[in-house]
């Protein structure tokens, strides 16, 4: 089971990346990744909406350009835009160019300089290049909501021990996560809320 915090090697090797928000504030930066999906992604804007909470959503260029409609829903209500590639390749497992080329195709479908890359795989000369040109943005806290394993409950909690102020927290906005996600982001909204946490973008 991948931990809710990132592993301490990863932030090592990405020290550019952001990977908290440094605030003494209570505020949370909840990301989604993987969308747009036709179902989903309207779910989450009116939970969003309902709770005053700014997100930023880190989109697949190949989903995205399927439903741009999607992506101007999110604009208008003042949420963030980030490219996520264009259809997920693992950098792992994918030579630097192919990869660039990949990242760059997804981003000119989306715009802006917002870039996390699946899985937070980059190897050292994919983390350099990007670097040059995108703002990296990592996480906080993973939830698992897309972790066929945990029970929602188990994801709720999981996101909950883990959030701070300054918290970069992703979600995501795919039917891989849809079970877990229609359960746990309500619940923890409301509890966030409770304790004092506001929501912004990472625009």
């Amino acid at each position: 089971m991948v931990p809710a915090r990132p592993p301490w090697l990863l932030r090592v090797l990405m020290p550019g990346a952001l990977w908290r928000v440094p605030t003494p504030e209570r505020v949370l930066y909840l990301t989604f990744d993987d969308g747009p999906d036709p179902d989903l992604t309207p779910w989450v804007l009116e939970q969003l909406a309902a709770a005053d909470a700014r997100a930023t959503f880190f989109c697949r260029g190949d989903r995205a350009a399927a439903r741009p409609d999607l992506v101007a829903r999110m604009h208008a209500a003042g949420h963030a835009v980030g490219g996520h590639t264009w259809d997920h390749p693992d950098g792992w497992r994918t030579r630097l160019r192919p990869y660039l080329r990949n990242v760059l195709r997804g981003q000119r479908t989306l715009g802006g300089t917002l870039f996390r890359p699946p899985y937070g795989r980059l190897t050292p000369a994919q983390y350099t290049a990007l670097g040059r040109r995108y703002r990296l943005v990592m996480w906080d806290v993973l939830t698992g909501d897309w972790d066929h394993r945990l029970s929602p409950q188990r994801c709720l909690l999981r996101t909950l021990r883990a959030t701070r102020p300054g918290s970069i927290v992703v979600f995501h906005d795919a039917p891989k996560a849809a079970e877990r996600l229609r359960s746990v982001l309500p619940a923890a909204l409301e509890r966030w809320r409770r304790e004092g946490y506001r929501f912004a973008s990472l625009a």
